[in-house]
């Protein structure tokens, strides 16, 4: 009989990252989240998992032991992805944001659960200049709970995501086991939005406005974040607003990174049609299932995918946990 391993992830979303250790055969025992629409979302898709939905600030060691039924130390993984605005590089990056204090309220429950291995994720703006300060506390923190623990840049289109998404993965595993931590070694070469769209019915999709379908003609599919937006935007709207965060997709190089909230013309345009990208190809170029639901308008489901880990990754991050640190204990 194959041993089913445990996990208990925080700051949850709208269920990536769960959807990725559920994938690689753990079983949830907990989730934590405190926004209300992610907490929507993540009933709808994972009704068999506890879900605390509240501040995590407010959710004693005793009562997420409680609701478990774990004593410490028998949990396999703590897993988290505390808010990250404070460390992103579209952000101000301030050392003393409080949104970046979470992963103190994250390290709590992982010295009351003491699992035998933990996953921290967040953006690489923690590693990036004078907020690579900040990151050396982080790790260093959590070594200070009782574990060898290694960070590593990982790119989400090397593990089955036709999307380039950057982020920090930290994971730990506690001194007693004796066994020094690792990350999965790229799995896949990007798969393309050509690929990810296959069999893909949905049509639907903001179409441009007229100046900007003017615009999207002088742009090259798949020049992300380049100077062509710039100088289109500011020949056709007549003014630059907006134009460092649209793309025009490729259908033959992996997507940018989807970001959460895609304001007046930001975003990313289908790579034929005068149009923007509707929810069910961001559901393809992120991992998710097409029967993952997102409830709500187009807007919050944007939100809900920026915001995600990538099933896929977390998938591999989880199997390589399973099968190179907790088989061996």
């Amino acid at each position: 009989m194959v041993k089913k391993y445990t996990v208990v992830d925080t700051f949850s979303g709208a269920g990536g990252s769960s959807l990725g250790w559920k994938l690689a055969g753990f079983k949830e025992l907990l989730a934590v989240e405190f926004d209300p629409d992610a907490v929507t979302t993540f009933r709808m898709n994972f009704p068999e998992v506890n879900l605390y939905a509240g501040d995590i600030a407010k959710l004693s060691g005793e009562e997420a032991l409680r609701i478990t039924g774990l004593k410490p130390g028998e949990l396999d993984v703590f897993s988290g992805s505390p808010p990250c605005q404070s460390y992103s590089t579209a952000g101000k990056r301030r050392l003393n944001d409080p949104r970046g204090q979470l992963f103190l309220e994250y390290s709590r429950l992982l010295s009351t659960f003491k699992p035998k291995v933990f996953v921290f994720e967040n953006v690489t703006g923690m590693v990036k200049g004078h907020m690579k300060q900040e990151y050396l506390k982080v790790i260093n923190h959590l070594r200070g709970c009782g574990y060898k623990a290694i960070g590593q840049v990982m790119n989400a289109k090397f593990y089955h995501v036709p999307q380039s998404r950057e982020r920090v993965i930290i994971i730990g595993v506690r001194d007693d086991l004796g066994i020094e931590p690792s990350h999965p070694k790229p799995q896949s070469v990007p798969i393309t939005p050509r690929e990810a769209f296959k069999g893909l019915t949905d049509d639907s999709g903001k179409e441009f406005p007229d100046w900007l379908k003017k615009a999207a003609l002088e742009i090259p599919a798949g020049n992300y974040y380049s100077k062509y937006a710039i100088e289109a935007f500011k020949k056709h709207k007549g003014s630059t607003s907006g134009a460092i965060s649209f793309s025009i997709l490729s259908w033959d190089r992996a997507a940018p990174t989807i970001t959460k909230l895609w304001i007046g013309p930001s975003g990313i345009g289908h790579p034929n049609k005068q149009r923007f990208l509707n929810l069910s190809e961001l559901k393809r170029l992120s991992s998710f299932p097409d029967d993952f639901q997102f409830p709500g308008d187009f807007t919050k489901g944007l939100a809900r995918i920026g915001n995600c880990v990538p099933p896929n990754m977390m998938k591999a991050i989880a199997q390589h946990i399973r099968d190179e640190i907790l088989s061996k204990v």
